[in-house]
């Protein structure tokens, strides 16, 4: 047992000095299981601590052959004989402008052009540019050739009661499609017609919807979707037959590149909630190859 004295001074509360902490050496290390207050101790300032010096707590075998006061070389291995360093990240040619850009874009993919999806270009949260295009211009803006074709189903005139009166604005009912089986239906508001067309028609490209449809350009089978107060029936056609149907729903399957359908609006005649109506009974089909994958047998046996 070793035991090993801690002298605490001036820690009197009443003390108008600077409190001051000292202790003495200890002789042995502190095991921090065996620390005890000694009952050899009567004074209140100093505090025995008896500790118990274990050697065999500690494993020092990996030190036993070293001299820490010794120098260590290092010695790395030899290169072999057709070792070739590589070059510095200094040395070798400048990379290009294309080959930074290139690099990026494989990275990032393609770098921002100026104009993004929506059509709006990299001014228009400058107040200092003039804008030159967007909602608000009255330049017309070229039109998106992404293979889409457009068709106006209706122009109406909404009005909103304010404080001050009456706020006139135009809402558009687009419809675009590339007559290869996708199809989208959008609606926007503007007070200009021209640039309330232009927001139904990028609002239209973001619902775009795929057409299942057969090698005789008609639906797979029948079908029927309501939208509000608008309820569409869809029916395949034999093919000479043409698309039977009136209104939006007539719209709707020719810009979807059907050939030969019925349909028929059932209900409410609003152009925009039969449109989207004539899109939920489309997205209710499906492909009779994908029912048999589904099923998990043949195409041939579905009809048996």
């Amino acid at each position: 047992m070793a035991i090993t004295t801690v002298t605490l001074s001036s820690l009197s509360l009443h003390s108008t000095t600077t409190p001051r902490l000292s202790f003495l050496k200890p002789t042995t290390k502190l095991h921090p299981l065996s620390l005890s207050i000694s009952p050899l101790s009567y004074h209140p300032k100093i505090i025995t601590i008896i500790t118990k010096a274990n050697s065999s707590d500690i494993d020092t075998s990996f030190f036993d052959n070293l001299n820490p006061e010794e120098d260590f070389v290092f010695d790395p291995p030899t290169p072999p004989e057709d070792y070739i360093p590589p070059p510095s990240f200094d040395e070798g040619p400048l990379e290009t402008e294309e080959e930074i850009a290139a690099a990026y874009e494989e990275l990032y993919g393609p770098a921002y052009s100026g104009v993004s999806v929506l059509g709006k270009d990299i001014y228009v949260m400058d107040s200092k540019v003039k804008k030159t295009s967007g909602w608000g211009s009255r330049v017309k803006k070229e039109k998106i050739k992404d293979g889409f074709d457009e068709r106006v189903v209706q122009v109406r005139r909404v009005t909103k009661v304010v404080k001050g009166g009456k706020q006139l604005h135009f809402r558009a009912v687009v419809i675009v499609g590339d007559k290869q089986g996708r199809v989208g239906v959008g609606v926007g508001k503007a007070k200009e017609v021209i640039v309330a067309v232009q927001k139904s028609a990028l609002n239209a490209r973001r619902n775009i919807i795929t057409v299942p449809m057969t090698k005789y350009l008609t639906f797979p089978h029948r079908s029927e979707g309501d939208f509000g107060a608008a309820k569409v029936m869809l029916r395949p056609a034999s093919p000479g037959t043409g698309v039977i149907a009136g209104g939006a729903v007539r719209i709707v399957l020719e810009m979807a590149g059907v050939e030969n359908a019925l349909g028929k609006q059932l209900r409410s005649k609003n152009a925009l909630n039969n449109a989207r109506a004539t899109v939920v009974a489309v997205q209710k089909m499906r492909q009779f190859s994908e029912v048999a994958r589904e099923r998990g047998i043949p195409m041939e046996e579905l009809w048996k």
